[in-house]
This record gives structure tokens, C-alpha cells and sequence, in this order.
């Protein structure tokens, strides 16, 4: 992986870290984040490079994140 890339996942795991409310992700739009629809409904979405986002999913009673994966979607 580009150290550039791997750069931005660190920055992305830092902020994810430190975040209170998940909504405060919405704030962040040079990421494209958003949340995904269908049977992916309540994962979350960040863009990373142009062909892979970081998704995962947030446990709401806890505020801890799984399912996290960087994902190939071209």
C-alpha cells in the first residue's frame, strides 16, 4: 500500500478514535462520507483513494466501531 494512503488511514483512525457522536463524521467532506443504503444500511463510508473507502459499522450502545474493512468498490 502507498505510504500516502496508509497516511490517510492513520489520520482516519485517529479522528475515528476521538469522536463523541458519529454525526460529527458528517463535518468531514473531503472524506465522502456517508452511509450506505440497502442490505448495507448502517455502515458508514469513508473514501480513502479513488477506488477504496474504509467501512464499518458503530455499536450504538457502546460506541465502538467493527466490522471495519478497506474495500476495493471499482
Amino acid at each position: 500500500m502507498p505510504p500516502d494512503t496508509v497516511d490517510k488511514l492513520r489520520k482516519m483512525f485517529a479522528y475515528l478514535e476521538n469522536i463523541e457522536d458519529p454525526e460529527e463524521l458528517r463535518a468531514l467532506s473531503a472524506w465522502k462520507v456517508h452511509t450506505l443504503t440497502g442490505d448495507r444500511k448502517g455502515t458508514w463510508s469513508l473514501s480513502v483513494t479513488h477506488n477504496r473507502r474504509l467501512t464499518f459499522r458503530i455499536d450504538d450502545a457502546e460506541g465502538e466501531f467493527f466490522d471495519v474493512n478497506l474495500e476495493d468498490y471499482h
